[in-house]
């Protein structure tokens, strides 16, 4: 086999457009969902033959449902669970290609089983990009990336192979339009209200409106972050975030968070950062000022997350509402009784920076700079409002602010 072909989208009939397209004196033969494309030899040159397995799940969808209602959904959950269990040199591409895989709908897998077709890369590529394709490739192919088992996107650049690298820094998650609307009858009230509310919002703000984007989860089905724990990850970043501004060294920070009995809260990424804290990794923490702010209004230390045009101001939060300082036991803030906010309210703020997010990545892809609203205050701001709502169940170092 050269390889597996995973779309959201659906289209045996495409499959056979453009193989013909590269070799127009091929035939194809089928047997339920088993295509065989033959091109007959002559005299001096055998005849050649490609087997395709096509299938694809009962019902389209977004997601994968929970009971499996085809072959391919089951094998869909075998497949997250296998690309969740790969060790990643990017989080951030392994956390967008689990989401991918949510929203996959088909899989045909390719084989040469006699002769040499020459045209099969060019089509393997036309395949990819037509169906906005995830490939699943065996080492030593003619399409290969990687001496073991990999994952190749629609431009066939390697995702991530078995030790985890990964060539790319950005994987887009494409969800069809009309698998969400045939979706509306199974959003709740709060869903729809939130949607049409947080809509409102952005046209009085003069934002562009992607009706078709889904609606974030419902009341009824988050469970969102304890107050200890959304105390305890506040502490940490507010660490890391007085390494970035040089208020204190990496290793005045590191004592101070395994004196307070913190070091286990510090994830991977931020022993990593505390370990070489360079100039350019300290500018990208300094970001994290704006999911301090967000976990902090959480908590109701402050009163509301403002217009994402202009960064927050840690300086405007009290000391005494503060997690750390000057001879302050971080541990006295982590144990005080917070109240959280209601899940409606974080709900209603992680569905407006949604549609933001989506509003500067959309001005981005079409080559133009969002004018009245800042990108990387609303990734931040979202990144953290995810955190809190469990998106995905994804930890602090992986979560994703897909568009």
């Amino acid at each position: 086999m050269i390889c597996t072909i995973y779309s959201h989208h659906l289209g045996l009939e495409k499959i056979k457009e453009i193989f013909l397209s590269h070799v127009p004196q091929g035939n194809f033969s089928s047997n339920n969902d088993v295509l065989e494309f033959e091109i007959k030899g002559g005299i001096l040159s055998p005849s050649k033959k490609i087997t395709i397995f096509y299938r694809e799940r009962a019902e389209s969808s977004y997601k994968i449902p929970e009971v499996d209602d085809s072959e391919l959904t089951a094998n869909l959950k075998g497949l997250y669970g296998f690309v969740n269990s790969l060790p990643a040199e990017n989080e951030k591409v392994k956390g967008l290609f689990l989401h991918k895989i949510q929203t996959l709908n088909s899989e045909f897998s390719i084989s040469q089983d006699k002769g040499e077709v020459k045209e099969l890369k060019a089509i393997i590529k036309d395949l990819a990009k037509e169906f906005d394709a995830v490939l699943f490739v065996q080492p030593k192919t003619i399409i290969s990336k990687s001496e073991s088992q990999h994952f190749l996107d629609k431009d066939l650049n390697l995702i991530i192979d078995t030790e985890g690298k990964c060539e790319i820094e950005e994987l887009k998650v494409n969800i069809n339009s009309e698998y969400f609307d045939n979706d509306q009858t199974e959003l709740d009230v709060d869903q729809i209200e939130r949607k049409a509310k947080n809509e409102e919002i952005l046209e009085r703000e003069n934002i562009k409106i992607n009706k078709h984007l889904p609606c974030v989860e419902s009341e009824r089905e988050t469970t969102i972050r304890s107050a200890k724990e959304i105390a305890e990850r506040v502490s940490v970043l507010a660490v890391t975030n007085l390494v970035a501004f040089n208020s204190i060294s990496s290793e005045e920070a590191v004592d101070y968070l395994q004196n307070y009995k913190l070091w286990e809260s510090v994830t991977e990424g931020e022993k990593e950062f505390l370990a070489n804290p360079t100039e350019d990794k300290k500018m990208y923490e300094t970001w994290k000022c704006e999911g301090i702010w967000t976990l902090m209004w959480a908590l109701k230390k402050v009163d509301a997350i403002d217009f994402p045009n202009e960064f927050c101001d840690l300086g405007n939060i009290s000391s005494e509402n503060y997690p750390v300082g000057h001879d302050k036991n971080p541990l006295e803030f982590i144990n005080a009784v917070h109240e959280v906010r209601s899940k409606k309210e974080i709900l209603d703020a992680a569905d407006l920076y949604y549609r933001y997010n989506w509003a500067c990545v959309d001005e981005r892809i079409n080559g133009r700079q969002i004018e009245n609203i800042n990108p990387g205050i609303v990734y931040e701001r979202q990144y953290a409002l995810n955190w809190l709502i469990h998106y995905m169940d994804q930890d602090w170092d992986n979560v994703t602010c897909d568009t």
